[in-house]
């Protein structure tokens, strides 16, 4: 007979307000690709350790794995600005440590291909010059 009793969690850990979906839109619309490594063409993915505190602070980020370039310094950036919801823990205070995996791709580049084609064109026939009203003015003070 299974225990009717409800699982006890111990611990609570910090969530990302929103869930994972608002994560990954929070990294897409704050992480700006640094001009080096567009320059250079680099691509890839930077591991970053942060810890969170019980306040939902994010302390300490590190990349464990970096493409360099200035992407790895655009990571620990972006996830610095990170905010979690606050953890109750029974008067504890938890700090907990999180890995996150950034991508870094370089955006897709338009082209553009023009052909010039030139087609001759007959020169119209000059046209006779169009004739000026002439005005006159008369201006009359007493």
């Amino acid at each position: 007979m299974p225990d009717p009793r409800k699982k006890k969690k111990f611990i609570n850990l910090p969530t990302y307000t929103g869930g994972k979906k608002a994560f990954a839109t929070f990294l897409q619309e704050n992480i700006k690709y640094p001009p080096k490594a567009v320059e250079a063409g680099v691509e890839g993915s930077v591991l970053v350790e942060f810890e969170i505190d019980d306040n939902g602070i994010v302390h300490n980020p590190r990349v464990l794995k970096g493409i360099g370039s200035g992407c790895d310094e655009e990571a620990i950036r972006v996830v610095s600005l990170l905010r979690y919801e606050k953890v109750k823990n029974q008067g504890l205070r938890v700090k907990s440590t999180t890995k996150t995996n950034i991508h870094f791709k370089l955006p897709a580049q338009i082209t553009y291909n023009i052909t010039v084609t030139s087609s001759k064109k007959e020169p119209e026939p000059p046209q006779a010059p169009q004739k000026t009203e002439i005005t006159y003015g008369y201006t009359i003070t007493f």
